[in-house]
This record gives structure tokens, sequence and C-alpha cells, in this order.
């Protein structure tokens, strides 16, 4: 078997898919990457057993086909080291012996037999599907991954909800102490349906779509996805398990409006973080006409940073806490100038919103207040 490919474009495809792999095992053939030489086209398999991602790419000069397994982390360390150039690879296809040509030099290499790598399994009958523009699934996955959970008792917390209605397409993300609801007008769905993508494959799309063209084909059943976008398919069993009531728990009668320029707030967020509790990185946040005022202290060292930042407010003064990174985290999820707090007392939960939606989106944050000790 044999075949010449550009050493750039291996070498990326490479180091995208190797992503999902784990750092262990439980087989050692995981640790490889599988080759697929057919009709001239070569493909590319990573996989870890739960997550698998696969690629495609034109080869040239072509000769046979069969399939072989190579230890990823070799492999790319090398690759990555050869200059723009096309290398050719010369299989045996009954040892598995592998010889890797370039311009000045050659690798020797020993593979694996492809026909063991293990693969998903298939959808079932009644799978269903989703059509969804890249950049919008880029941009409800980006805005909800923060928020998801990483718990061991509630495991369908640990994902991206995706909610289809007649009325849109709904990401939802939380971890009980912050949620995102994204709902996108722009994709109804006949049928209702629901699934929940687990946070590997979504991070996997989240460095693969920005790259990505054209829309995004989602096909799922109970039990598995396969996400197909131009030059990658992520294959994924979904969590299972029924998703909380996510819309019971988000304040609809929140009086009291907070409207602030956004990069100032993060900005001194950012300033006065550094002087919170190392132990409960609590902020306070002090509204009043006009005035919204940013504090931490941290007793144990004596320290603490206070500052001022102009806001649309008339109502009455209030103070309320929050975890500071899970605030820098809202805010910097929002890409609007201009952000709307909206609060009821400093014991219920703070609703944050753009103060300008995006076309055909409703983007919601919630974040739980922390209790001040003053």
């Amino acid at each position: 078997m044999r075949f010449n490919v550009s050493s750039t474009s291996l070498s990326n495809r490479l180091q995208t898919i190797s992503r999902v792999q784990n750092s262990k095992s439980a087989l050692p053939i995981l640790d490889c990457i599988l080759f697929d030489l057919s009709g001239g086209v070569l493909k590319m398999t990573a996989s870890d057993s739960e997550t698998t991602m696969v690629t495609i790419m034109d080869v040239t000069d072509a000769e046979g086909e069969g399939k072989f397994a190579i230890g990823a982390k070799q492999l790319i360390s090398s690759i990555k080291e050869i200059s723009e150039q096309p290398i050719t690879f010369n299989v045996d296809s009954n040892t598995f012996a592998i010889e890797i040509n370039y311009q000045n030099g050659k690798y020797n290499l020993i593979g694996q037999n492809g026909y063991e790598y293990p693969l998903p399994m298939g959808m079932n009958e009644g799978a269903r599907n989703l059509t969804i523009d890249s950049q919008v699934m880029l941009g409800g996955i980006s805005r909800c991954l923060f928020a998801a959970a990483d718990d061991e008792l509630r495991p369908q917390m640990n994902g991206i909800y995706f909610d289809m209605t007649p009325d849109s397409l709904t990401f939802v993300a939380s971890d009980g102490h912050k949620l995102v609801r994204n709902r996108i007008f722009s994709i109804p769905t006949d049928n209702p349906s629901a699934f929940i993508l687990p946070k590997k494959p979504a991070l996997l799309l989240k460095t693969v779509l920005p790259k990505a063209d054209g829309d995004v084909q989602v096909r799922f059943d109970d039990r598995n996805a396969e996400i197909r976008m131009t030059d990658y398919v992520i294959s994924c069993r979904l969590i299972e398990g029924r998703y909380p009531n996510y819309n019971s728990v988000i304040p609809t009668d929140n009086p009291f409006r907070v409207i602030a320029d956004r990069l100032a707030f993060i900005s001194a967020l950012r300033r006065v973080s550094v002087f919170a509790s190392q132990s409960s990185s609590l902020i306070k946040l002090h509204v009043d006409q006009g005035t919204l005022t940013v504090s931490a202290q941290d007793l144990d060292f004596s320290t603490s940073a206070e500052e001022h930042i102009m806001c649309e407010y008339d109502g009455t003064a209030m103070s309320i806490g929050f975890n500071g990174p899970f605030l820098l985290d809202v805010l910097n999820s929002i890409t609007s100038n201009d952000i709307v707090l909206e609060l009821a007392d400093p014991s219920r939960a703070g609703v944050i919103t753009p103060a300008e939606q995006e076309e055909n989106e409703d983007l919601i944050m919630l974040l739980m207040p922390m209790m001040l000790k003053d």
C-alpha cells in the first residue's frame, strides 16, 4: 500500500483528531490513529471508545487499499517537524511495517492491524436529524459550555442540552450555580425532541467549528449522535437521563434593573478580584442611583479593593454577592456592548442578558448569589 500526502495538511488533521484521545486508554490500540485508504481517499480516525472523530483527505499516487493503525504520539511529533512538502507512506499490508519518506530522510515505524480498531455502532432506525448553520452552533456551544457541570451524582448536568421545539432550538447548560439558556428562533422543529451532548464532544466542536463552512448535519437517537461537518465527523455516546426543567428556575419578576457597560464591568471585576478571598472568591456589588460599586476584601490578609462604574439604575439601593470567576465567565460569554442585570434581593438569583439580543436569539444567563456577611 502506498500514497502521497501533504505534510502540513496531514499534521493539522492529525493534531485535531488526536484531541479526542485519552492520556491512558483501556485498549492499547486506542492510542493509535486509524488510517483507511480506499479509492484514492484517506480516512483517519481517533477514538476514546465513547467519542470518535474522523477526517477525510485526498491523496495522490495511491496504490492498494486497506487499514492500518499508527501510534498517535510518535507519528504526530515526527510529522509536525517536517516542513511543507509531499511525503510518501509505504505500508507492508502483511507485517504493517511503515516507511515514511520525505525530502531529506525517512521514518520507519511499526503499525498495527487496522481491522482490530473499534468503531462506533450505527444509529437506530428511528434516528432524527437536525441541520444547523456551523456558526450558529458554534455560538450556542461557546456561550453554554462554561456553565456545564462536572457532577458524578447528576451526570445529566454534565453536558449541553439541545431542546428542539416547534418554536426554537434551545441550548442549555447549568451546574446549579449558573445557568445559560440560548434560544435560536430561526431553527424550529416539527417533531419536538432533545438530547444531552457531553462536554468532550462539545469541546471538540468548539475547536473545529470556527474553520467550518456551511451547515452542520446532526443525526441522533436515544443513545448516540453523529455530527457531520465539511472536514470532520464526530460520533459520541449521549448522556442518558432526564434534564431538569430549566425554565422553572429562571426568575421572571426581578424588579430591579441595572444597565452597565460590559467591558468596563469586566475590567473592574478583574482588578478587584485580585483582592478577593481565595477561599470564597466573593465579589460584592452595590447598586445605587447611577453607580455600580464593585468591591472585594480578604480579612485574613487585611486587603480590600473597591471600584465605581457608571450604570443606569434608579431603584432602591441594594447589595448582592457573587462568585467572581463565575461572574466573569458570564460576562465574557456575552458579546453586546451593554449588559442588563436584573435583581430582586440578595438571596435570589441574578439574571444577566445582553442589552441588545442577536437577531432571532434570546440569551439569558442566571447566576446564584453568595451570602454577604454585612
